[in-house]
């Protein structure tokens, strides 16, 4: 009998896992952080936060500034692009400091780019145009 006591909701630890069971288990893994990333970034106050990170370390109240929203309101989305791993949070003192970790915007976009092949026409003249306009800026 495993150790475990055959109990069958608990894995057998004795019992080497499937190599088709881990790499399963690691594309949910992946899946699982793409959306939440994917989800962090469907919304513009989200992606207008993480715009503002990409210039450098700023704390909540910054973040938040002038956004028609209350602070606990800011708090929820910040809550958001942690959860996603976008956003790793310090204290300073008094002050809540928020850096951009921008690994999993990687992740996702290495994802995407398997789908390039399928791009249509008119989508590659709008990557044309962002491409342009980021040379620009």
């Amino acid at each position: 009998m495993p150790e475990n006591g055959g109990n069958p909701s608990f894995p057998d630890p004795t019992r080497r896992l499937d190599p088709a069971a881990l790499i399963a288990f690691a594309n949910l893994m992946v899946g699982k952080r793409l959306d939440s990333t994917f989800h962090a970034l469907a919304d513009p106050t989200r992606r207008a936060m993480l715009a503002r990170l990409a210039e450098g370390e700023k704390s909540v109240s910054e973040l938040a500034r002038g956004f028609a929203m209350s602070g606990t309101g800011a708090a929820k989305h910040l809550a958001v692009l942690e959860a996603a791993g976008l956003v790793r949070r310090r204290r300073e003192a008094r002050r809540s400091l928020c850096a951009l970790d921008a690994d999993p915007l990687a992740e996702a976009a290495l994802w995407l780019r398997r789908w390039h092949r399928f791009e249509s026409r008119s989508a590659a003249r709008l990557r044309a145009m962002l491409d342009a306009a980021e040379r620009i800026a």
